[in-house]
């Protein structure tokens, strides 16, 4: 086998492993760190806002934001109210 058949083979591997991989990955619905509760102070004891997904994946977006914030997993799921 010549060099260039071998980095053609080669290279053909590396993008099979690669898309492989690509499309195989595991989808992620709401990131932890992408919901937050916002506070009115540093003391964190008055929730003025939060943002970001339930647990059912349903956006949360309510009050207003702040510097003072922390984010964690996703918000409890509350199902909508009946129509």
């Amino acid at each position: 086998m010549n060099k260039t058949l071998r980095k053609l083979v080669f290279a053909s591997l590396v993008a099979g492993g690669t898309l492989f991989a690509a499309t195989t990955a595991p989808k992620v619905e709401a990131a932890p760190a992408g919901n937050c509760t916002f506070y009115s102070d540093a003391s964190h004891t008055t929730v003025v806002g939060r943002r970001g997904k339930d647990c059912c994946n349903n956006t949360v977006s309510t009050g207003v934001t702040s510097p003072y914030y922390v984010c964690s997993g996703c918000f409890v799921c509350v199902p909508p109210p009946p129509r």
